[in-house]
């Protein structure tokens, strides 16, 4: 099938995008060289480019269109609030209609004492406002000291000097000066990586978990503000952490009487098979931060839902915070038709009860190729490592990365879009799949782990490192 061509010709806009577009973590050169891709339109699960090929989505943009592409009520509700109020700010003690409404539903939607919500327009920025959040609420309690906040190596929570001092990205800390005061990491809740021989993974999650204590005890319990982690680590490759992880955080949490932020930015929404990662973990955040799924990725806008206890704390006294765009009446308006979606259609509720649990039982039927390791899934969103020797759990011996490309590559040319996170394939795709498509999806997966079994081979590169 193809998609009607309504647009200049792919080279001339290819050559107008080399020339004047940068590109978010790209390397510029190389794909000048190669030329990007063009997606035109987009439809359900499926995006058509501009040579009118049609790839499925299996990573929904970018973790974000849950209600799938398409939905025509969303664009109305945009176009209905641009002509009644396009843009107001929610500054100088003023606000309108969506943000209001939207404030309500999500205090009513989010775990109990979480009631108050804090506007941005994506999630790197609601974690710059968390950081100036959680310090300027030590310091109204008394205890300005309380500055640094602890996150995990190879975690994602942003891309601005802020977030990405919070995400556990070395590349990204090898820019720019990152990270910023105050900011440490522990380490990462993945079995696969960082186990040790015979170690279980339930045991291993308790000694992941124990990190944050050790570093708090290092510290100085004193002088920390908060915890910061994804209830599953997405852009880290999909960690499902051990189901000792989670419980053994909020204790060492609640013993040491630092704040507990859940970033929901990918896992909320329905993402995990209920509306909340948190709910799935039995997490009891005091912040949640929020985006991506929030409006399906149709229009910017993320957010920190907040205690009452520290939205309370704060009331006091000004806080010399916010953006322009915060609580954006178009994107405000967006958001709430796209909940009101979500929760009359039940789509968070069948991918729990239904297609949630047919997609892990196909998926997990990965584990038997010869190129497959370890299987990780939550909900809809999942991961394949990939290994020259599962039985050691050994790594390639070429540069991390390099047959993850190799499979990516492959991936596009089967017709699926599969995003490539060291050697690591990784799914995302809308929560609206049906079974038949969950079924396709399975299918181009395997075909694309075959090609890239056999052109590793043919590089020379199944050797372990």
């Amino acid at each position: 099938m193809t998609g009607a061509r309504n647009h200049p010709p792919t080279g001339s806009m290819q050559a107008a995008d080399a020339a004047h577009h940068l590109h978010p973590f790209t390397h510029h050169r190389e794909l000048a060289g190669k030329g990007v891709r063009v997606i035109t339109r987009a439809e359900g699960a499926w995006i058509f480019d501009s040579e009118g090929n049609r790839i499925l989505d299996a990573m929904a943009g970018l973790w974000c269109v849950n209600i799938g592409y398409g939905r025509h009520e969303l664009a109305d509700a945009a176009a209905r609030q641009m002509r009644e109020l396009p843009y107001y700010n929610t500054f100088f003690q003023s606000a309108h209609p969506p943000v209001i409404a939207l404030a309500e539903k999500l205090a009513q939607r989010a775990p109990d004492g979480l009631d108050h919500v804090f506007f941005a327009t994506g999630g790197s920025d609601a974690n710059d406002t968390n950081i100036r959040l959680v310090r300027h609420y030590w310091a109204r309690k008394g205890e300005p000291q309380r500055r640094i906040i602890i996150s995990r190596h190879n975690a994602y929570h942003g891309s601005t000097m802020g977030a990405a001092s919070l995400g556990g990205m070395a590349p990204m800390h090898g820019q720019g000066g990152l990270p910023i005061a105050d900011i440490v990491h522990i380490m990462q809740p993945h079995w696969w990586a960082e186990a040790e021989e015979g170690e279980g993974r339930e045991e291993f999650g308790l000694r992941a978990a124990r990190a944050l204590e050790a570093e708090i005890e290092r510290l100085g319990p004193e002088n920390v503000a908060a915890f910061i982690g994804e209830p599953v680590q997405g852009a880290g490759a999909v960690i499902v952490p051990p189901e000792s992880y989670w419980p053994e955080i909020q204790r060492i949490c609640r013993r040491y009487g630092i704040l507990l932020i859940a970033d929901e930015v990918i896992t909320g929404f329905g993402r995990t098979g209920r509306w909340w990662g948190s709910e799935s973990f039995g997490i009891a955040p005091d912040i949640m931060t929020i985006a991506k799924g929030l409006s399906s990725g149709y229009a910017p806008i993320g957010g920190s839902i907040v205690s009452r206890e520290i939205a309370e704390t704060i009331a006091d006294e000004e806080f010399f915070h916010g953006y322009t765009y915060s609580g954006h009446p178009v994107s405000a308006a967006v958001a709430l038709e796209n909940l009101r979606i979500l929760e009359e259609e039940g789509i968070i509720d069948r991918v729990r009860e239904e297609t949630g649990p047919y997609l892990a039982e196909r998926w997990r039927e990965l584990m038997d190729h010869p190129l497959v390791g370890e299987v990780r899934i939550r909900g809809f969103m999942a991961a394949v490592q990939l290994t020259p020797d599962k039985a050691r759990r050994a790594s390639f011996a070429a540069p991390t990365g390099t047959v993850g490309l190799i499979g990516r590559e492959k991936a596009i040319a089967n017709g699926i879009v599969m995003r490539h996170i060291g050697d690591s394939l990784v799914i995302s795709p809308p929560l609206i799949l049906s079974r038949e498509e969950i079924d396709l999806m399975i299918a181009l997966a395997r075909r694309t782990l075959d090609d890239t079994l056999a052109e590793v081979r043919a590089q020379g590169l199944m050797e372990a490192g």
